[in-house]
């Protein structure tokens, strides 16, 4: 097992340095100055303009920009932005909230989507399937912000049980329901790829071998069934917690989440380069480090693949 993590450990870092040299490239080396944009339609002091472009690294080579900023990321210098801020302090104050919301949003679509993907492919072809395979359906087709705006309106508007906007702090209990919005597709998903896996293992042969054994029919569906279907749904779940909280942009707009996402969006528009290359950043280590982690989890679920050359 510990080959396996060191092999996957070796494949993430060309991933990392491919994907921040890419990054750092289509903010800072696309023709453009960003320094000049400050000025806006008034234009900088030359003088200014250079002392900028010399704290921000700007007038060195890009290759050595681009040495200078991962070199700060690994020491946790995630540079300044050009408000004068540390991007670091922007980061310790949305990240918690970004995080708080994906975690409650992976809660509601694992624990609900593995529950009634399962009662699902237990009764394949009856009432509940049929109503489970409709709502999903709806669920993948509606654009996840229109699901935001009726959510805002039905629950926050007309019964009044949630608040439209999150508050001060991003409380728990505001987050409810943007997490259920966010969580509203993958979900679907969840329930879907479930509910197929629970159909194919209940027509394998250690299934029937384990109920000729005289095995209980929950000990069967939670040993046997459910255990091997979770090896797909378990990926997907990992890869989509990377997904949320690198994704989160529609929702945390919608419902004013002081996040992340919410937060890069701002500095796209305001062109921080400094805080827009940062971020970015970060949001590919989460995906990276999930990704990980989903493959580490396979490897327990199914020996074959960390046992495989």
């Amino acid at each position: 097992m510990v080959w396996y993590i060191i092999r996957r450990l070796l494949q993430v870092i060309p991933v990392f340095f491919g994907a921040t040299l890419l990054i750092y490239f289509m903010v800072f080396a696309l023709p453009g100055d960003p320094i000049i944009a400050l000025g806006g339609d008034r234009g900088l002091n030359p003088a200014v303009a250079d002392a900028l472009r010399a704290e921000y690294n700007l007038d060195k080579p890009f290759i050595v920009q681009y040495l200078i900023f991962v070199g700060g990321i690994f020491v946790g210098d995630f540079g300044t932005s050009f408000s004068g801020q540390p991007v670091s302090d922007i980061l310790a104050r949305t990240f918690p909230v970004t995080l708080r919301l994906a975690l409650l949003a992976v809660t509601i679509e694992a624990v609900l989507g593995i529950l009634i993907g399962l009662f699902s492919g237990l009764r394949k072809g009856k009432l509940f399937d049929s109503s489970a395979l409709v709502v999903s359906l709806l669920f993948i087709s509606v654009p996840i912000f229109v699901t935001a705006f009726v959510a805002q309106y039905i629950f926050g508007v007309k019964l009044g049980i949630a608040r439209t906007t999150v508050g001060a702090g991003a409380p728990w209990e505001d987050l409810i329901l943007p997490a259920v919005v966010l969580a509203s597709v993958s979900f679907a998903y969840i329930v879907r790829l479930t509910r197929t896996s629970v159909i194919e293992n209940l027509n394998e042969d250690f299934v029937r071998t384990a109920t000729a054994k005289g095995l209980s029919r929950p000990r069967v569906i939670r040993v046997h069934i459910l255990r091997n279907s979770m090896i797909p749904v378990v990926t997907y779940i990992g890869t989509d917690f990377g997904l949320l909280m690198v994704g989160a942009t529609v929702t945390e707009g919608i419902f004013n989440v002081p996040g992340v996402g919410n937060t890069l969006y701002q500095a796209i528009i305001r062109s921080e380069g400094p805080t827009v290359v940062s971020f970015v950043t970060v949001m590919v280590i989460i995906y990276l480090v999930a990704n990980l982690l989903v493959d580490v989890l396979y490897g327990f679920l199914d020996p074959r693949i960390r046992y495989a050359k």
